[in-house]
């Protein structure tokens, strides 16, 4: 198994900024994929980025240009920094790690970030 613990939500003002954490820890053998997911209110979870362990990204079109997503192979920890928030980017963030041999997905227990004046 393996854990994933997020920090660094919170209560923000549009155009503010937040930094994410995830640590990974347990039987993290294999894992190759890292990420982050978000989930708002009413709304289906959605991609957010992803992190190769080679540092090859790929982000959501909503959020390119204002998030930049980072790992520490060596602390099994990914990143996402966020830049420029608007009110829709409220939701609650989950990290996810994917084992490639198995293709299976963890997800941590999501951390809440809110936009708002």
């Amino acid at each position: 198994q393996v854990q994933l613990v997020e920090s660094g939500g919170g209560l923000v003002q549009p155009g503010g900024s937040l930094r994410l954490s995830c640590a990974a820890s347990g039987s993290i053998f294999g894992i190759g994929v890292m990420g982050w997911y978000r989930q708002a209110p009413g709304n289906e979870r959605e991609l957010v980025a992803t992190i190769t362990t080679g540092g090859s990204t790929n982000y959501a079109d909503s959020v390119t240009g204002r998030f930049t997503i980072s790992r520490d192979n060596a602390k099994n920890t990914v990143y996402l920094q966020m830049n420029s928030l608007k009110p829709e980017d409220t939701a609650v963030y989950y990290c996810t790690a994917k084992r490639a041999l198995t293709q299976t997905t963890y997800w941590g227990q999501g951390t809440q970030v809110t936009v708002s004046s």
